[in-house]
C-alpha cells in the first residue's frame, strides 16, 4: 500500500540517477517521492496505491520530467533591487547616449530629489567603447546623485552630485582591493573600481525598507521560477545592503514570498570580529538559519572575493592581459590575510567559497585552501571556487588533489567569449575558459551558474552554453572543453545537490527524495543540442506543489 498525493503519469522522466534510468510515472505523498515507474509496471501495481483527499493528478501527454535546477551562485537579492532601477544593459542600449536617455526618461517618471540608479552597462558594448564619466552622469542632472553598476557588479560610474555627497575629490587615496578612474590632471572622472571604491559612494544610498525589498524578491523570484528552478543559492548575503541582507532573505521566505529552497553564502565580513555572525560555527549558524527560515534556507558558505571582472581589468592574471601588457589584474587579499581568513573559516567548520575569475587569483585561492587544509586536515570539506574562468590544467588537477569544487560561470563563453578573445585574455586562454571537459575528465565535482543579474536567470541557457560553447559573434569558443548534454543536466541538478550536501534530499528523481521538477516541452538528450536554449519550460513543482505553470500546458487533474 502505497499513500500518494501526487500522481505525473504519461511522462517522460530522466531521473538522472546513478543508472540515468527513465520512467513514465512518478508519485508523491506530502512532498516526497513514493514511487518511480514505467507504463507497464504502473498499471500493474496501480490498484494499490491509496490516494489521499485533494489528491493532485496529471498527465503530461509526453512531456519531459527532471528534477528541480539547482542553480548554485547568482544574487537573487541584487536581482530584485534591480527592479526598481534603471536597465542600462547593452539589450537596450547601443551608446552612452542611450544610457543618458534612459537615465533622463527615469528622472522625469520618478520627480523628486532622491538618488537615480542604475544597472548593466558594459563599456565593451558601447559605441563609445569607454565607460560612462561623471560628466555624461551630468547631463541627465546635477542636482540628483547617480549611480550606475557595470554589468560585472564590480564596476560602477558616479555623478559629480553623488561623489559630493560621499565626501569624494581628487585627494583621495584608492583604498586597498579597488581605485578610482581619474582624467588626465588626476581628477575623478567619476567611476569606481570594485566595491573597495563603489562602497564609497554606495554607502550613501538611503536603504530600501524590509518590506520594499521583499516586495520586489516577490516579483524577481517569479522569474527564477519561470525558469524551472526549485533550489536557489544567494552567493553573497551581505554584499550589498550589509549584514540586513540576511534578516530580509529570512524574512522573505517566512512571508511565503517566494517558495524556492534558498542557500546562504554569508560574506566573510559578517563572520569576522564586528559581524553579526563573529560568535557562530558553521554548525551554530546553519542550525539558525533552518530555525529562522522554518526549514526553507540553510547555510552555504563562508563567502569571500580574490579578484574582479575579466571584463573589468580587474580580475587577477598569471600573464597580462592581451590589449595590455603592463596590466595583470588585482589581488583582493595579500596571501597572509586570505590564508588567515581561510584557516579561520576552515577550522570553525565552514566550507569556504571565494571568488576567482583570473589564474593569479585561482593560484592564490588554491594557496590558501592547501595552507588550511594541511593546517587543519578535514574530509568532505567541499570548499569551493566560483566562476573559475581561467583555471589552467595545473589548477585542476591541483583542486582534484585537495578535492576542491569547482562552480563555472558558464554564461561568459556566450556573453564575453569574443571580446576575451580579442581583448582581454587572447585566443588561447579565450579557448580554455570554464574549462568544463577537463574538470569532468579529472573526476572534479562542478556546477554551472548564471551569476544572476550578471546574466539572464537560466539553467537551460547555461547547459546550451556547456554544451555548444557558442559566443554571441556565433563561434566556438573552446571546442575541446565542450561537455555531453548528460553532463551539463546533472551540473544544474544531482552535481548541484552535491556541492550543496543535499544530494540525499535533491538533485535526481528517486524514490525517498524531495518531488521537486521541472518539466519541459522537449528532451535535452533527444534534441539538436542547439536549440537546448530554446525548450520551454512548462512547470515548476517543489516539494510536490506546483508553483509555476505556463499558460501553455494545460494541467490535466
Amino acid at each position: 500500500m502505497i499513500k500518494v498525493d501526487l500522481l505525473i503519469k504519461n511522462a517522460n522522466i530522466i531521473t538522472l540517477d546513478a543508472n540515468s534510468t527513465r520512467a513514465q510515472v512518478v508519485a508523491s505523498y506530502k512532498g516526497r517521492i513514493v514511487g518511480l515507474w514505467s507504463n507497464v509496471d504502473f498499471n500493474q501495481i496501480k490498484d494499490s496505491l491509496v490516494f489521499e483527499k485533494g489528491k493532485n493528478e496529471i498527465d503530461l501527454n509526453g512531456a519531459t520530467l527532471i528534477p528541480g535546477f539547482i542553480d548554485t551562485h547568482n544574487h537573487l537579492l541584487i536581482y530584485a533591487l534591480n527592479k526598481s532601477q534603471v536597465d542600462c544593459s547593452p539589450t537596450y542600449n547601443k551608446s552612452i547616449a542611450d544610457i543618458i536617455s534612459k537615465l533622463q526618461d527615469f528622472g522625469k517618471e520618478q520627480a523628486d530629489s532622491g538618488w537615480i540608479l542604475g544597472f548593466g552597462y558594459d563599456d565593451t558594448m558601447l559605441l563609445e567603447n569607454r565607460h560612462p564619466t561623471k560628466e555624461d552622469l551630468d547631463k541627465v542632472s546635477t542636482e540628483r546623485p547617480i549611480f550606475i553598476r557595470h554589468i560585472s557588479n564590480h564596476l560602477a560610474v558616479a555623478n559629480s552630485k553623488a561623489l559630493e555627497i560621499a565626501k569624494l575629490d581628487a585627494s583621495i587615496k584608492d583604498p586597498d582591493g579597488g581605485h578610482f578612474g581619474r582624467d588626465a590632471l588626476n581628477n575623478l572622472n567619476g567611476v569606481l573600481y570594485e566595491p573597495a571604491a563603489m562602497d564609497l559612494v554606495f554607502n550613501s544610498i538611503p536603504t530600501p525598507t524590509t518590506e520594499e525589498v521583499i516586495d520586489l524578491i516577490r516579483i524577481a523570484s517569479q522569474d527564477y521560477l519561470a525558469q524551472g528552478i526549485t533550489t536557489n543559492t544567494d552567493a553573497g548575503v551581505g554584499l550589498t545592503l550589509g549584514s540586513i541582507e540576511y534578516d530580509i532573505h529570512i524574512e522573505a521566505l517566512k512571508k511565503q514570498a517566494h517558495p524556492m529552497r534558498m542557500r546562504l553564502m554569508i560574506m566573510n565580513d559578517m563572520l569576522l570580529q564586528g559581524g553579526i555572525f563573529e560568535q557562530y560555527d558553521a554548525q551554530q549558524l546553519n542550525q539558525k538559519i533552518i530555525q529562522d527560515s522554518n526549514g526553507m534556507a540553510k547555510l552555504d558558505s563562508a563567502k569571500l572575493f580574490q579578484d574582479g571582472s575579466i571584463q573589468g581589468l580587474t580580475g587577477a592574471l598569471r600573464q597580462p592581459y592581451y590589449n595590455d601588457a603592463n596590466l595583470y589584474g588585482d589581488l583582493i587579499f595579500p596571501q597572509r590575510i586570505l590564508n588567515d581568513y581561510v584557516l579561520d573559516f576552515h577550522n570553525r567548520g565552514f566550507r569556504i567559497a571565494t571568488h576567482g575569475n583570473g589564474d593569479r587569483s585561482i593560484g592564490s585561492i588554491l594557496e590558501a585552501y592547501q595552507y588550511a587544509l594541511d593546517t587543519s586536515p578535514r574530509d568532505n570539506h567541499r570548499h569551493r571556487i566560483e566562476h573559475v574562468q581561467t583555471a589552467t590544467s595545473e589548477d585542476l588537477e591541483f583542486m582534484k588533489k585537495y578535492d576542491i569544487a569547482a562552480s563555472f560561470f558558464i554564461n561568459h563563453v556566450y556573453y564575453w567569449g569574443d571580446r576575451h578573445k580579442n581583448l582581454f585574455l587572447g585566443p588561447e586562454r579565450a579557448a580554455r575558459m570554464n574549462p568544463l571537459k577537463e574538470a569532468d575528465d579529472l573526476g572534479l565535482l562542478y556546477t554551472l551558474h548564471s551569476d544572476c543579474p550578471i546574466t539572464p536567470i537560466s539553467p537551460l541557457f547555461s547547459i546550451w552554453a556547456a554544451v555548444n560553447r557558442i559566443t554571441r559573434d556565433g563561434h566556438v569558443l573552446g571546442d575541446a572543453q565542450k561537455i555531453d548534454v548528460e553532463s551539463a543536466l546533472k551540473s544544474m541538478t544531482i552535481y548541484g545537490a552535491q556541492l550543496n550536501f543535499d544530494e540525499q534530499e535533491l538533485g535526481s528523481i528517486e524514490i525517498g527524495k524531495l518531488a521537486d521538477f521541472a518539466v519541459l516541452d522537449q528532451d535535452p538528450t533527444a534534441v539538436d543540442p542547439m536549440t537546448i536554449k530554446d525548450i520551454n519550460i512548462l512547470a515548476t513543482i517543489i516539494n510536490g506543489e506546483i508553483v509555476f505553470e505556463s499558460k501553455a500546458l494545460a494541467l490535466s487533474n
